[in-house]
């Protein structure tokens, strides 16, 4: 600053200091201007920082580490090469601290945090070094390193997915139902294959000689055509067996011209058909997973498909994790990793799902069904707990579970509900006569029994283990408009039970007509059931008292039913005799030797529309701790199927 002075000089000591401490505050702030942060570190650092978020960088100057100046569009492409799969979502980007300044070089902290898949968050610390140019201004040196410590040129971010080990559904003992099993992979080598239709006629000959049935048949319709597009020397796979099926055939197909065989272990259930409906399926994630869940699934995922594994999916297969590594062009110019990884999370394991499923109990419903070719359910329920031990349903492995969910007419299976409600009502006794008629008329409506049998006038005992409809279409009236309603929802009917799985809890016709009620009385009308309903409701006439059904244990059902009621003594132990004689003397007298202890049961012929001969069947009862249902769409008379399959099932479950 220049200062000037009046002629003669200053005329008195304080003008001297004065213009001294003005002089002194002109230097200083001249100082202050040289030291501004307008053209310092800071203000270079930060424009990087926000170029290299925008992918525009002119406002920034470039230099490589030899000091040769670089465009700043050339150091903008880099960036975008190097972050490779995650160019398209930038990181988010924040200067730590001043830069430090050693003559013409400084060096910046920053931090540079990327938002990878699924909102994981991966940061780290970078230093940004500058340099001071001839015409004090600051450029940042350039290098791949500047994006992460571990990159050079060339180099380029790729973004793995890590799936999590899918957890498993547990039996009751806590085992895992699905284990390593032994599998043969069943297969042709084109170049040794001599005669294409006959080796493809022996082969579909052989697998349908397998019992249990593949269900549905290996379809070798295009197995021509996949040889001739196939490498000479190929494995073209035509079946998967598992290994005890294999070794039914083995000695049909393994010197056949051609085969080749491949033994290893898949993670199965230890029978085809076990608890399949319920269980459900894990399967490669299909093209409806991956469209309606493109943020969970990626192609190759195993993915839970229907019951217990579609349900809870989310908590079987975990979380997948992530690693972050780099990689580059190869010699041919395919990208491949360089070996080095500069992110990992870890995924997060499933967690498993464990129910009450008895193998032993299950594997003897399921042997019960195999035979039946119709659509069948077999529910077993142990009486002491009400734990579901086995759901089985058929024919095959079925993938509809008609066990929990089928919704339809009881027949008379249902008169345990209405005796229970007459003898609750004082209405009827064990030995008290009631006559059954041939047909009995209600308001127009002509009821009659099965094959139009008549007893006369008979203790009600001898009317239930007969299974006299007109007896029961008569005594309707005692039991008032919703009575029979009353009597099912103490057995659990009707109730808001949580399973951890869909199960439909019945539907009991009240308030109708006198001949609704009268049809309602033995299982026609409107009153709709499912299998599992009816074993409860067979479980709690074993037991005293209803108890929702438990099924999922851990993660144990957040609403699960409160027990009901006791049952009145007096009115449960003659209906106890009464199933009982069922057996010894009824309509289900073939299970009277199976092996195992007494048996008490009700059978039942369910109408489903308006012609007579079209009928369900049913059968339920118990035997030691274990209630079951047993359902056979359209199979006629119980005495022709249901009461076959509970005789399989209870052979097979005392020979367990």
């Amino acid at each position: 600053m220049r200062l000037s002075y009046p002629l003669g000089g200053p005329r008195h000591p304080r003008s001297r200091r004065l213009v001294a401490a003005l002089a002194a505050t002109a230097l200083a702030a001249g100082a202050l201007a040289g030291c501004s942060t307008e053209d310092g570190p800071e203000r270079a650092v930060d424009a990087f920082l926000a170029g290299w978020g925008k992918g525009d960088l002119q406002a920034v100057g470039f230099v490589d580490p030899a000091g040769r100046k670089l465009p700043a569009a050339d150091v903008t492409r880099e960036i975008r090469e190097l972050s490779g799969e995650l160019a398209a979502t930038p990181p988010a980007l924040r200067r730590t601290e001043d830069p430090k300044v050693d003559a013409n070089i400084a060096t910046a902290g920053v931090r540079v945090d990327w938002t990878l898949p699924g909102g994981t968050r991966w940061g780290y610390d970078r230093q940004v070094r500058l340099t001071r140019g001839g015409d004090d201004q600051w450029q940042v040196i350039w290098e791949p390193r500047v994006v992460h410590e571990q990159l050079t040129p060339g180099d380029r971010l790729a973004v793995r997915r890590v799936a999590a080990p899918r957890a498993g559904v547990l039996d009751g003992a806590g085992q895992p139902i699905v284990a390593p099993r032994a599998v043969v992979r069943v297969g042709l080598q084109p170049s040794e294959v001599t005669d294409v239709k006959a080796v493809t006629r022996q082969l579909d000959a052989a697998f349908r000689a397998i019992r249990p049935a593949i269900t549905p048949p290996v379809d070798l319709a295009d197995l021509s055509k996949r040889l001739a597009e196939a490498a000479p020397d190929a494995f073209v796979e035509v079946v998967t067996l598992r290994d005890e099926a294999y070794r039914q055939i083995r000695s049909r197909v393994y010197d056949l011209p051609g085969t080749k065989f491949r033994a290893e272990k898949l993670d199965l259930a230890p029978t085809r058909e076990f608890a399949r409906a319920l269980l459900g399926s894990v399967d490669q994630a299909q093209a409806d997973d991956l469209a309606a869940h493109p943020d969970r699934y990626r192609k190759g995922d195993l993915v839970g498909h229907g019951g217990l594994q579609g349900r809870y999916d989310e908590r079987l297969r975990g979380a997948p994790g992530l690693t972050v590594i780099s990689e580059r062009p190869g010699p041919d110019g395919t990208v491949v990793p360089t070996g080095t990884e500069l992110f990992r999370q870890e995924p997060t394991p499933g967690q498993a799902v464990r129910t009450t499923l008895d193998v032993a109990t299950q594997n003897a419903a399921d042997a019960a069904l195999r035979a039946e070719k119709r659509r069948s359910a077999l529910v077993a329920v142990r009486i002491s707990d009400g734990a579901v031990l086995a759901a089985a349903n058929g024919p095959g492995a079925a993938g509809e579970n008609l066990a929990f969910t089928a919704q339809v007419p009881p027949g008379s299976t249902f008169k345990m509900v209405s005796a229970l409600g007459l003898l609750d009502r004082g209405a009827i006794t064990l030995d008290g006569p009631v006559a059954c008629p041939k047909t009995f008329t209600v308001d127009g409506r002509s009821f009659k029994n099965s094959d139009n049998f008549a007893l006369g006038s008979v203790p009600f005992r001898t009317d239930f283990a007969k299974s006299c409809n007109t007896a029961f279409a008569a005594l309707a009236p005692k039991l008032g408009a919703d009575g029979l309603a009353q009597a099912g929802r103490a057995l659990g009917l009707e109730a808001e039970w949580d399973l951890g799985v869909d199960a439909f809890t019945g539907k009991v016709s009240a308030n109708g007509t006198p001949a609704e009620q009268a049809a309602a009385s033995f299982g026609q009308g409107t009153t709709v059931v499912s299998p599992l309903a009816m074993a409860a409701a067979t479980a709690a006439v074993a037991r005293g008292r209803w108890e929702q059904p438990k099924l999922v244990g851990d993660p144990a059902p957040a609403k699960a039913a409160p027990a009901g009621p006791e049952l009145k003594p007096e009115s449960v132990q003659p209906l106890r005799t009464m199933m009982r004689e069922v057996v010894t003397a009824g309509t289900a007298t073939a299970l009277k030797d199976v092996p195992g202890g007494p048996v008490h049961g009700k059978t039942g012929t369910a109408e489903y529309d308006d012609n007579p001969a079209h009928t369900h069947s049913w059968f339920v009862g118990w035997q030691g701790d274990v209630a079951f249902a047993v359902f056979v769409e359209q199979g006629g008379s119980s005495a022709a199927s249901a009461v076959p399959v509970s005789e399989r099932f209870l052979r097979a479950l005392a020979a367990s």
